[in-house]
């Protein structure tokens, strides 16, 4: 495994996404119950302890009683992997999930993409600051996540932040709603893509790329050569995945990440 820096922690650079284990599968609200159904406590844990076998060191995770009782659990059994936690809007304000992360053991926390969209289109961006605020006083790494490039071209010129986490895709407007609706279209536009990884070439800070695979729309192969190609080598990925599909997906998704960035290392050695 691949490893790099965000602030003090290293990371790596395959992150374990959560959104599956909590029935988030951007595919409609028949798939988010299917995953709910199969992602017991005991499966989520399972699949923590496969990630770090495989060099994994760090999960993506709701501040939710669910995820938080569920790592306090894979924590108490000996799992080491860490937490990178996320706000949930559903709780109302960021701070009230960043307080949650503190207190439960997270290493790093990001504001929910969905709020960042939502706080820039309602001009609400000093929430994002006192959040950050509290995160960064607290000693956790600090980010910021989001699915269109103005929001992060703002979180870099007013917040100090340790890496930023960048959606490929803004599928749906979370304009006048930050929270996730299932019922919701949603549009995975190659311009998004595009214009996304442009904006990540201007950002000096390590970038996590998510949703590179459009929610499962994408050839894992082609995702992850496009991610790869687009990646500085202090950038990660992070990807959730749902083995009630395919049981050998994480692994199969590690092998294509590594092999990916091997491929792209070749080729600029060969010019």
């Amino acid at each position: 495994m691949l490893y790099t820096q965000f602030g003090k922690l290293k990371v790596s650079r395959f992150i374990l996404g959560g959104n599956p284990f909590a029935g988030f599968s951007h595919q409609g609200a028949e798939k988010d119950k299917e995953m709910v159904k199969y992602f017991t406590c005991a499966k989520i844990k399972k699949t923590l302890a496969e990630a770090e076998k495989l060099g994994i060191n760090a999960f993506v995770g709701r501040a939710d009683n669910h995820i938080i009782r569920m790592l306090q659990e894979y924590w108490n059994e000996g799992g080491k992997i860490q937490w990178f936690a996320q706000t949930c809007p559903e709780h109302g304000s960021p701070e009230y999930s960043v307080r949650r992360a503190i207190d439960c053991g997270a290493k790093a926390c990001h504001i929910h993409g969905g709020t960042m969209d939502y706080f820039y289109a309602q001009k609400k961006l000093d929430e994002a600051i006192k959040a950050v605020k509290l995160i960064r006083d607290a000693g956790l790494a600090a980010s910021v996540a989001g699915h269109r490039p103005h929001v992060f071209r703002w979180a870099k010129e007013n917040l100090d932040l340790d890496y930023y986490m960048c959606s490929y895709y803004d599928p749906s407007p979370r304009d006048n709603r930050p929270q996730h609706v299932p019922e919701a279209e949603e549009n995975f536009r190659e311009e998004d893509r595009k214009a996304m990884v442009e904006l990540i070439a201007e950002i000096p800070k390590p970038v996590v790329h998510y949703k590179i695979l459009a929610c499962g729309r994408h050839n894992p192969a082609e995702a992850f050569a496009y991610a790869a190609k687009h990646m500085r080598d202090f950038d990660a990925v992070c990807v959730g995945i749902y083995t009630g599909d395919l049981p050998s997906m994480l692994a199969d998704d590690v092998r294509l990440l590594e092999k990916s960035i091997a491929d792209v290392k070749n080729k600029g050695r060969k010019k």
